[in-house]
């Protein structure tokens, strides 16, 4: 716990409306600890700007604080696509979600990646259902670009990719299943960052 405070005192600090979206995220919003929050919102603004995508893909939306960070590296005349199945947040996404860029989709990711072109995103960033990361991972794989990032949230699942899985426990089965096959797969540059419940970072070759 020291050694974490250290970390989250020696970060760059956020924007007055990112402060803002996540008091209202732990104030009014069941389940506030899915939101990104401060230090893992750094690093996906990082490497948004790192990247400066013209099409950016984030399936699972939640209140948008990652959405924001994600923003903060998009190209001028760019454009996200935030995704969320949850439209009771969608007073939330007005209050926030403001930039024309920003298009909010409220259908779930698998409907989505259905009807969406993904071949020419240079950034995406999968938090959705855990059940269907194979699924998405699987889909978006094939139509991503060479150069194109994804990052994966929560991919440790409270260490339980460490443990043998439980009967009936399909969220850390399909964690297992994927970290391994993003792990050995040719096609991708990777590695996992142990931040609060891990981050998959990877590039295609």
């Amino acid at each position: 716990m020291e050694f974490q405070d250290y970390l989250e005192k020696h970060l760059s600090p956020v924007s007055e409306q990112l402060e803002q979206l996540e008091r209202v995220t732990w104030q009014k919003c069941i389940n506030p600890r899915m939101c990104s929050g401060h230090y893992q919102g750094r690093l996906l603004s990082v490497v948004a700007k790192m990247i400066r995508p013209k099409h950016i893909i984030e399936l699972g939306t939640f209140t948008g604080y990652s959405t924001l960070c994600l923003m903060e590296g998009l190209s001028e005349n760019g454009v996200m696509h935030t995704v969320d199945v949850n439209d009771e947040l969608k007073w939330v996404h007005e209050q926030f979600l403001k930039d024309p860029r920003i298009i909010t989709h409220y259908l779930s990711a698998t409907e989505f990646l259905k009807g969406h072109d993904c071949s020419d995103a240079d950034l995406v960033f999968i938090d959705a259902d855990k059940s269907n990361y194979l699924h998405y991972w699987e889909v978006i794989e094939g139509e991503l670009k060479s150069g194109a990032v994804v990052l994966l949230d929560n991919v440790l699942w409270n260490g339980k990719v460490l443990l043998p899985t439980e009967k009936g426990d399909i969220d850390t089965e399909v964690l297992k299943v994927l970290n391994q096959r993003i792990a050995h797969s040719p096609n991708w540059e990777t590695l996992i960052i142990p931040i609060r419940d891990g981050i998959t970072l990877a590039r295609k070759r």
